[in-house]
């Protein structure tokens, strides 16, 4: 009786071992090879490349599809989860699974992909997502029953920003995987991949209209027209290392301060080298990146929406271990002068920082906005503002130093004075002003000028008459700012300074922004 058991309990262990090995295979060998020989890793294959070994606990291994007679040939329902570490970090990861049912979602699928977001939220868990997929299958989704079953539900569209969510679109992605990636903190694109609504048939189907994947969806239109990716990169490889690079900034929830990373930079180090990159001529470019680097710790910093409105800067970096987020103007582009795209990109940075407790530091070098009847057309006057609300809006610790110009309405979008920050300081070279005398001249005499027998000798006098006092001395006397420092001592000044604004809640803030729409 007893070796009847045991014989019992061992085909019943092998049977268990035999239906884990076919679902480790998914799609199947062919499938598996056909994903290899067109380039690309397969959804296991990502994670290992993502999570630390031995790490990923994988949930919903023997799912398949509930359609009669799939039963063989979906294992996973397309889509494998789990729980896993990155780093030593707790996470939750999905990846859509191309070798079944090319990577369309169905009941199962869409039921494994709510729990385990459930599940992430409940216990503070950062979601990653590795991202293939042709959306909604058919029928699966047909009739009103079908897609009732398979819209997204409420819990998935308040998610608030709780957890970091971070994505990555590795092959050509189309209805959930856009979702998703799209609602997401972060989403690395894999060049060559496109992401969109419905594909380029879909779009022929229901329109007629004859479109290539790259020109509908490629990682050109994502990084210079809709900004819906976020980082790109030549190999699954790099855009998985962009993945962990960008979540090694982040907390593992919206309950914690951002990880401290040791450094052995000194935190009051002189930064002598930030005189010699500022030109002598006022009017001469040069790389804000190049002083931002001799700021933060280790000259190490992480670029966030590099491509999208060049003329300001928005990076992740470290000061004295301290997570922070630095946004700069930008002077070799416009010089510094922010449009509407760097107005987008500055409210979504400010919005995604004070989620989740990311201190902000703004280096301002602009001479204003690029204002024209084009910039009108596309609303800049409201992105101006909303760019403001945010800021208002936002709690986290706030600097801001001015080291050329800062001129106009955009001297309070760079956290001027009014605009919440915690200091504003600024460097001997800085000049404040509502605007140039030349153009105020401009604008102000610019027809009278054309008449007149001596135009040059006439401005010059104009200019003497309108040389307002735009050095920083004026209004730090009137303690309008804080400080005039010496830009040796910048980093030194930033790294005391976030000491004391962080002394009651650490970096934490209200999360006045959390519920944000994630978009531009």
């Amino acid at each position: 009786m007893i070796n009847q058991e045991k014989d019992i309990v061992n085909e019943a262990v092998e049977e268990l071992k035999e239906r884990k090995k076919r679902a480790s295979l998914n799609g199947g060998i062919e499938k598996i090879q056909r994903q290899h020989d067109s380039g690309f890793y397969t959804a296991r294959e990502r994670i290992g490349l993502l999570v630390d070994p031995d790490s990923f606990i994988e949930l919903g291994m023997l799912n398949h599809s509930d359609m009669a007679g799939t039963e063989n040939k979906s294992a996973g329902d397309g889509l494998i989860a789990g729980l896993a570490k990155v780093n030593g970090r707790p996470i939750m990861v999905q990846a859509g699974d191309k070798t079944v049912f090319a990577g369309t979602e169905g009941a199962v699928h869409i039921r494994k992909a709510k729990t385990t977001h459930e599940y992430a939220l409940k216990r503070g868990l950062p979601m990653f997502y590795l991202h293939e997929g042709g959306g909604l299958r058919m029928p699966d989704g047909m009739g009103s029953d079908g897609i009732s079953d398979k819209l997204f539900p409420q819990e998935m569209l308040t998610h608030n920003r709780q957890v970091p969510s971070i994505a990555s679109i590795l092959g050509d992605s189309f209805g959930g995987p856009t979702w998703t990636a799209v609602s997401s903190d972060f989403v690395s694109q894999l060049k060559g991949t496109c992401m969109a609504v419905a594909g380029p048939r879909m779009i022929e189907m229901a329109t007629g209209q004859q479109i290539s994947n790259e020109e509908l969806g490629g990682w050109k239109v994502h990084a210079y027209q809709t900004v819906q990716s976020d980082a790109f990169g030549e190999t699954e490889e790099e855009c998985i290392a962009q993945m962990k690079e960008y979540f090694s900034y982040m907390p593992l929830n919206a309950t914690e301060e951002p990880p401290y990373k040791e450094s052995s930079d000194d935190p009051y180090r002189l930064v002598d080298s930030v005189l010699d990159i500022l030109p002598k001529k006022t009017n001469r470019a040069y790389d804000m990146k190049k002083i931002i680097a001799e700021l933060v710790d280790d000259r190490q910093f992480f670029e966030y929406k590099a491509l999208y409105g060049a003329a300001l800067i928005t990076v992740f970096a470290r000061m004295n271990g301290r997570t922070v987020g630095i946004i700069a103007s930008q002077p070799i582009k416009y010089a510094g002068a922010a449009g509407v795209q760097e107005c987008e990109k500055a409210t979504d940075f400010i919005v995604l920082c004070d989620s989740y407790h990311i201190p902000l530091i703004f280096l301002h070098d602009t001479p204003g906005f690029r204002i024209s009847n084009e910039a009108e057309k596309l609303k800049i006057p409201t992105k101006i503002m909303v760019w403001n609300q945010a800021l208002a809006q936002s709690t986290v610790p706030k600097l801001s130093v001015v080291i050329r110009k800062s001129v106009g309405a955009a001297y309070g979008n760079m956290c001027g004075p009014t605009m919440g920050a915690d200091f504003v300081v600024a460097w001997p070279t800085a000049e404040i002003n509502f605007t140039g005398p030349e153009v105020g001249i401009n604008v102000v005499y610019g027809r009278q000028l054309e008449g007149v027998e001596n135009p040059k000798e006439v401005r010059h006098q104009l200019l003497e008459k309108w040389a307002f006092d735009s050095s920083p001395y004026k209004a730090a006397a009137k303690h309008l700012i804080d400080d005039v420092i010496d830009p040796r001592e910048t980093r030194k000044f930033l790294c005391r300074a976030l000491e004391y604004a962080a002394v009651k809640n650490g970096t934490k803030s209200e999360r006045r922004l959390a519920n944000w729409p994630t978009g531009l």
